[in-house]
């Protein structure tokens, strides 16, 4: 490895009106090393990357390339040095096939030199040692593939930077195992990659050196085998942060929710969940783990009354409430909760304040001509207090707050219902370390009360510790569930994927 750095970037500072996202930001990234970057969200990560591929100019602060001082202005620019950026939502156009992802933008000249053009991905492939059918559809690719898409276009392009970020937060552990793989090639080819993660098991077993941002600054900058998870947690928040989740025991065998059958159909009439059954206790925490789009979304739906089913059961304590809607539910007294993906939007609405969001829960419920507004202000000000919400007021628009605090509101009211079932999609995606960890406290929590809890998580060490059972969706199939205290990454990657367990529990 060469003293110099192939990329010195100096005294960074990037503002955004009165935000500072960056503020005299050091970093420094060698050929042939994996250069992980933490931070916690806001603590100007993405803005640094963006300034290094060129999509962003810093206000101030100078990038060395290879002992130079260069201008980027431009993306071309960053090009141009050999930095290539893969980002979380990936830039592939659906319907081409792989082939023609990588050739889309090239300059070729009059006349594309295919067989040339598909030699030279052939010697990138050979060289990392990387697996693709460039003839399939994009759209027919799992987003493993799409990733590999990516890095290829990157590579193909010249790159010696590569930028990852937050890459294998939907993939199966099969599937990071790959993509470690090729990024242990690439640094063997003395490229230099940076990888952008939240997941700090990830972080210990591929990074060889660790950049740790806090509130737009450079908290500092260590090697792997001198630091811990614990740590790079504290290091991110400013103080010590448990990262254990606790798993009480089920205390009840009554059953709160039980699924028979249930079939769902999208608007073009794809079967989008097949014959689906499971059941969760009260005071039990079913984790539902899946790649993206296997049904999970139509799933909450379904149960809370917002998606249509087309044949099936959805009994909650004893009652089949299939085909009423969520205003039915909510008339009828059925004590459910459901927190959302679309926190915003679905969940909340972002003009509106605190109070008012409250009351979109319980308006129908009010009797006579006037609104009191009253008990909603005094559940905002107890949402503020319990959960450390932070708001200028119970009065701010909700969606100028953080993706964190919004999920902190969303999460109170539907805590303040005392409900008996919580449906969760994704309640943590997004957010920061800290946060996490307070809202896991509080599921178990709901759990020692005797709450029946949907879990539909990504992170599968979270949901192998977290909940009792892990119900796996495969292409709206249950594959398989299992004891979560008796599972693996491994085992869930392969259910997953559609592997289905020989044998399977009622």
């Amino acid at each position: 490895m060469s003293n110099v750095p192939y990329i010195s970037m100096k005294q960074i500072t990037k503002t955004f009106g009165k935000v500072v996202a960056n503020n005299n930001i050091n970093l420094e990234l060698y050929s042939g090393e994996v250069h992980a970057l933490l931070g916690e969200n806001g603590a100007g990560k993405s803005t640094l990357m963006n300034i290094l591929s060129g999509i962003y100019i810093p206000d101030r602060g100078s990038i060395f390339v290879d002992g130079k001082e260069t201008k980027f202005t431009s993306p071309k620019d960053a090009a141009k040095a050999r930095i290539g950026m893969v980002h979380q939502h990936f830039k592939l156009v659906d319907v081409m096939t792989g082939l023609e992802n990588i050739m889309l933008g090239q300059k070729t000249g009059l006349f594309m030199n295919k067989n040339r053009i598909q030699k030279d991905i052939k010697d990138i492939v050979d060289k990392y040692g990387l697996d693709i059918d460039f003839n399939k559809r994009v759209y027919d690719m799992s987003v493993g593939e799409k990733q590999i898409l990516e890095i290829i276009k990157v590579l193909y392009r010249g790159a010696r930077v590569l930028v990852l970020d937050e890459p294998t937060t939907v993939f199966t552990p099969q599937e990071t195992k790959k993509l470690f793989n090729i990024m242990n090639k690439m640094k063997e080819q003395g490229c230099a990659v940076v990888f952008i993660s939240h997941k700090m098991d990830e972080v210990m077993e591929i990074a060889d050196k660790v950049t740790v941002l806090r509130k737009g600054e450079t908290i500092t900058t260590i090697k792997k085998e001198a630091t811990n998870p614990n740590q790079l947690a504290e290091l991110m928040v400013g103080h010590a942060v448990d990262l254990s989740i606790s798993r009480p025991p089920v205390k009840g065998d009554k059953d709160i929710l039980e699924v028979k059958d249930l079939t769902v159909y999208d608007a073009e009439g794809i079967e989008v969940i097949k014959k689906l059954s499971f059941k969760i206790k009260a005071g039990e925490i079913l984790g539902i783990a899946g790649i993206v789009n296997s049904g999970q979304k139509e799933l909450c739906e379904s149960i809370f009354g917002m998606q249509k089913v087309k044949e099936g059961e959805i009994i909650f304590e004893g009652d089949n409430i299939l085909g009423k809607s969520t205003r039915e539910i909510i008339k009828k007294g059925i004590s459910m909760s459901f927190i959302p993906e679309d926190r915003l939007g679905m969940g909340l609405v972002g003009a509106m304040d605190m109070v008012d969001n409250i009351m979109l829960k319980e308006y129908n419920l009010q009797k006579g001509l006037f609104i009191n507004k009253k008990p909603a202000a005094a559940k905002a000000k107890e949402i503020v207090s319990q959960l450390k919400v932070k708001t200028p007021g119970i009065h701010y628009p909700v969606k100028n707050l953080s993706g964190g605090n919004i999920q902190k509101i969303l999460l109170g009211r539907e805590l303040a219902s005392s409900p008996k079932l919580l449906i969760m999609a994704y309640p943590v995606r997004g957010l920061d370390v800290n946060t996490c960890y307070t809202i896991y406290n509080l599921i178990n929590e709901q759990k020692e009360k005797g709450v029946g809890i949907l879990f539909i998580g990504e992170d599968l060490d979270v949901l192998i510790q977290l909940c009792d059972r892990i119900s796996v969706i495969s292409r709206g199939e249950i594959t398989g569930t299992v004891d979560a205290s008796k599972t693996s990454k491994e085992e869930l990657g392969l259910l997953m994927m559609g592997i289905k367990n020989k044998v399977q529990e009622d």
